[in-house]
């Protein structure tokens, strides 16, 4: 991959690529984090981009999976660090208190209630189709799954978020 042809993936998928890393993390900043992340491997790496092998959305999608679930083993590790370090009885620092939680938007924390019902592959699903706009067959391939499982992993995600809502 050129240059000029970097240029343009960015050009054409970093918004995307936001709305989609917002809408799985939640946090904005970090979703700019991880962007810059994907977009940092994606040049590194960009003389290894075989377009035989599939579309360049469809590479750029797997690389910020791939940085979302590193940054997740991140801070799953640095909580349980977190929890350990803190003396008894204390929040670990850098934790939300009862006083941030009570300064969410109640929408916010009802969809968040939902999103917690699904199963890790169904948040994965809805953030795809719905955060980065994929569509159902781009989502297949970029899983490297049956487009069936992928739509009947959709729509059980959406009708059980429906039923939370509800």
């Amino acid at each position: 991959m050129r240059d000029d042809n970097f240029e343009r993936l960015y050009a054409e998928h970093a918004r995307s690529l936001l709305k989609f890393l917002f809408y799985r993390t939640g946090n904005r900043a970090l979703a700019e984090d991880l962007v810059a992340d994907t977009f940092e491997k994606v040049l590194r790496s960009r003389s290894r981009f075989d377009p035989r092998k599939g579309s360049e959305k469809r590479w750029l999608y797997a690389v910020a999976l791939n940085a979302l679930r590193d940054q997740a083993r991140r801070a799953a590790t640095e909580a349980g660090a977190m929890e350990r370090a803190a003396p008894a009885g204390q929040e670990a620092p850098g934790r939300p208190g009862p006083s941030d939680e009570l300064d969410q938007v109640e929408d916010r924390d009802v969809l968040l209630r939902g999103l917690g019902r699904l199963s890790d592959e169904e948040r994965e699903a809805i953030a795809l189709r719905y955060g980065a706009e994929l569509t159902l067959p781009e989502i297949a391939k970029l899983l490297q799954e049956k487009l069936s499982t992928v739509q009947g992993r959709v729509y059980r995600a959406l009708r059980k978020l429906k039923d939370e809502l509800e």
